[in-house]
């Protein structure tokens, strides 16, 4: 395993399993800086995790100036959410928001570079796993010296929701169209293995039990909870473990020629459910 320090933030919770992601915690802005004591002669390469806003109270300073100072051959992640999360949401300096009285729309990319870090990758959309496993890959194993930062940004997704969700609503009400996406687990594909569950560790996958007594292993299950993002099933396609994760759009106020597509559809869908279960074996009750 890699020697691995966490910040103060919501990726420390990642440091419980199954995950154990963060083997030592200081303070704020000091995850990069406790990897000090871990920098060189060791055979993996150490990886320190950051969030945006303690980048910018004392991560800067603190734990990438050292980076660069000292020459660490470290990996730094950058967890860039567009605000201090963990504290409620205030903007940073790396915000995409305008804001009248702070200053935003700064990137936290710039300024690594602006202090001598070359190796500086960025990502705009973290839910994109397999792009992340092969940038942290490529941090690790690369022949290059000297400190390797990944700034990982993609908005907080509680923040998103309070932003979206009343915009979302007033729509609907107002009779606009409006698609949200919904994702599921489809019960025949599963094979129960949770890897899905372990690897992605969002508290919207549960486990659901099946009443075929056939199957006796808990299937995954999405509930009501999940706001869309797709992270599963991108982790269950980066992960090479099934194609049981389906995407579907849920359609407010359709139109009428998607009303009527969307009846023949069901029924057409519901006359072939009922032909394939007139074919299976059925369990009567007990005599």
């Amino acid at each position: 395993k890699h020697q691995i320090a966490a910040d103060i933030g919501c990726h420390l919770f990642a440091s419980l399993p199954p995950f154990e992601i963060g083997g030592a915690t200081m303070g704020y802005g000091l995850g990069p800086a406790a990897n000090g004591a871990f920098d060189g002669g060791g055979e993996k390469r150490p990886i320190a995790i950051i969030g945006d806003g303690w980048f910018w109270h004392n991560g800067l300073s603190s734990s990438f100036t050292n980076m660069a100072f000292t020459k660490s051959d470290g990996v730094a992640i950058s967890v860039d959410n567009y605000y201090s999360a963990a504290t409620g949401g205030q903007d940073v300096m790396s915000s995409r928001a305008d804001n009248a009285s702070k200053a935003t729309k700064n990137p936290i990319a710039k300024a690594l570079r602006g202090i001598g870090i070359t190796h500086v990758r960025q990502i705009d959309r973290t839910y994109d796993v397999a792009r992340m496993r092969d940038t942290i890959r490529e941090a690790l194993t690369t022949p290059e010296k000297g400190p390797k930062v990944i700034v990982a940004s993609s908005e907080c997704m509680l923040n998103k929701q309070r932003r979206e969700k009343p915009l979302t609503q007033k729509a609907i009400k107002e009779g606009r169209r409006v698609e949200a996406p919904r994702f599921g687990v489809d019960e025949a594909i599963c094979t129960g293995d949770h890897a899905c569950i372990r690897l992605s560790g969002c508290p919207s996958l549960s486990l659901k039990r099946l009443d075929d007594p056939l199957r006796d292993d808990p299937v995954a299950s999405i509930d009501q909870s999940c706001v869309g993002c797709g992270n599963c099933g991108e982790v269950a396609d980066a992960a090479i473990l099934c194609p049981s994760f389906y995407r579907a759009d849920v359609v407010h106020n359709p139109g009428r020629w998607e009303r009527r597509f969307a009846n023949f559809r069901s029924r057409f869908i519901h006359w072939l459910q009922h032909r394939r279960d007139a074919r299976r074996l059925t369990f009567g009750p007990a005599e």
